[in-house]
């Protein structure tokens, strides 16, 4: 018998990482509006791994056993409900049949037809029937894994929120008989923006994760790469700038993950990262596809991140830091989203330029807003700024606030340190 926790986290890191691409080709087989009847399958797949692994071992190739049990699980269900359920897919006929079935299974669950599964998955998830809202968290839900509370997280919302959105999404799915494709060149650029930001959001949740003990989730980001690797490499996308300037902000900022942490896993500042540990082979690849980015005339918010990232990766020093330059793309960056998140993030460059004094006055502006109010990243921020003017009982004030709502032990420890040295002077 094989250990159960050992089993458990085997299936979870499988569920991270190959939920989507067995959803996406089981919504091929059964059509988009039984998207959830494919997630039933996966789910079941991955409870009978569990079961069995448990008692006969864990496969020489479990993500190959995991993909056999859905297929098979799929050929019953097509089998047993050919007449009770409707399928709108293009390949449901091949199924039915004794001579064609083996053939059609082989052919859709072959890796070439599933990389083209989860690009029609992102744009039916993205479909501009769906409200934006909804097509990002069904996107993070089906293709990337995500449970509610990670998607709650990422939207600064509430799970019930989150659970809202899906199920209006899938209704739209159904209701609007949405079809399971990529969507002709008129159509492509729009849709393609929330793929994008959705895969931009799984980045983040990545780099600094808003739940677990791990402050870096390596997988997340690695998905997100992979996500958008599968954009790029496709035919079936004209203008790939945006999608050049995201892989770029992601490769430079993924090159720094080493500096990031402390041998003890505790939060690095960026003056006291080692910048020898930075990937630069990693870094390379992001200034090649931010130069391949700027080929089309268009800018867009990943564009103007990945500039950013770049002054960051160009710095031989902290000291050397462009920050006159960081501040002018940062508000640029304001004209195109206005977002708190954004405003708290420029506050920061804002005080090296100008002291922080200043910055304290930008943070002010969005002291009052309702995600920023339950947004630890706010209070740690400000109290940064009070501790650099020596007021300490403000810095100790805002210092609770973020601990109290930090999720992340290593960042609890890391601003516990600070609330100390504020209290002992």
């Amino acid at each position: 018998m094989t250990n159960h926790t050992e089993i458990t986290q085997l299936v979870d890191h499988l569920f991270r990482h190959e939920s989507g691409r067995m959803i996406a080709v089981l919504t091929r087989i059964f059509g988009p509006e039984n998207i959830d009847l494919a997630e039933d399958v996966v789910q079941d797949a991955l409870a009978e791994a569990i079961h069995q692994w448990e008692y006969k071992g864990v496969p020489a190739n479990p993500s190959g056993w995991l993909f056999r049990v859905a297929k098979n699980k799929a050929l019953n269900i097509v089998n047993r409900e050919k007449y009770k359920r409707k399928y709108s897919s293009d390949v449901i006929h091949y199924l039915k049949s004794a001579w064609t079935v083996e053939p059609a299974m082989d052919y859709l669950f072959s890796d070439q037809e599933i990389l083209d599964d989860q690009l029609r998955m992102m744009f039916t998830c993205c479909h501009p029937a769906i409200s934006t809202d909804s097509q990002v968290a069904l996107t993070l839900k089906i293709l990337c894994g995500f449970s509610i509370p990670e998607i709650a997280k990422a939207f600064l919302t509430s799970e019930e929120t989150i659970n809202k959105r899906l199920v209006r999404a899938r209704q739209k799915i159904r209701e609007t008989n949405i079809s399971f494709e990529v969507p002709i060149m008129d159509e492509i650029g729009k849709r393609l923006d929330t793929v994008l930001e959705t895969i931009y959001l799984l980045f983040n949740e990545g780099y600094s994760a808003s739940t677990g003990d791990d402050v870096i989730r390596y997988e997340l980001c690695a998905e997100a790469i992979r996500l958008t690797e599968i954009i790029l490499t496709h035919p079936a996308i004209p203008d790939k700038s945006n999608v050049y300037a995201l892989m770029a902000l992601m490769l430079l900022n993924a090159s720094r993950f080493k500096s990031r942490l402390d041998g003890e896993g505790n939060i690095l500042l960026m003056e006291k990262q080692n910048r020898s540990l930075w990937d630069y082979s990693l870094m390379e690849k992001g200034f090649y596809f931010l130069h391949q980015s700027t080929v089309g005339d268009d800018i867009s918010i990943y564009h103007i991140l990945a500039a950013i990232s770049s002054h960051h990766c160009s710095a031989p020093d902290f000291n050397s830091t462009d920050w006159n330059a960081i501040l002018s793309l940062y508000d640029k960056l304001l004209l195109m989203d206005n977002s708190p998140v954004i405003i708290l993030n420029r506050a920061v460059v804002i005080s090296k330029v100008y002291g922080p004094v200043k910055a304290i006055d930008e943070l002010e502006k969005i002291r009052r807003n309702s995600a920023m109010e339950k947004y630890r990243l706010f209070y740690s921020t400000m109290a940064e700024f009070y501790m650099q003017l020596n007021e300490l009982k403000k810095a100790a004030a805002c210092l609770e606030k973020a601990i109290n709502l930090s999720p992340l032990n290593a960042e609890k420890k890391l601003l516990q340190q600070k609330l100390k040295k504020c209290n002992n002077k």
